[in-house]
């Protein structure tokens, strides 16, 4: 998915193109996904594809929505991330490039990571009953 940043800007808010376009970072516990409980899907706020199952999602304390597996290893891409003077593996949407945040290997089983995600990276799908 191909889009030209004024495309990107007149899709998303500002806050929205800083964090998905550019690879900045929201403020930790400023997000709207970070206590967030209900039982859905969370999906690319660029492109709609989803990322995250709601039963992946735990409080890491880290003040950011996190993950222990995205819906597979093909919705993602990881790539090495040298900014800000540290060596992290970045996380984007495998669809439309969109940064989402980082992970670590500091999370729960059974996968071991965490999926450190902004929420203005993200919408949700609540689960249909």
């Amino acid at each position: 998915m191909k889009k030209t940043d004024s495309e990107w800007k007149s899709f998303l808010n500002d806050k929205e193109y800083q964090v998905t376009r550019r690879g900045a970072t929201e403020h930790p516990f400023s997000g709207k996904y970070n206590d967030h409980k209900e039982i859905g899907t969370y999906i690319c706020n660029c492109c709609k594809k989803p990322i995250f199952d709601s039963e992946a999602k735990y409080d890491s304390g880290s003040g950011w929505p996190s993950y222990y597996a995205p819906f597979n290893e093909q919705v993602v891409n990881i790539l090495r991330d040298s900014s800000h003077g540290m060596i992290r593996e970045e996380v984007k949407c495998s669809n439309c490039d969109a940064h989402l945040g980082h992970v670590f290997t500091d999370g729960p089983q059974p996968t071991g990571k965490r999926y450190c995600i902004n929420s203005l990276s993200l919408d949700f799908v609540l689960e249909e009953h």
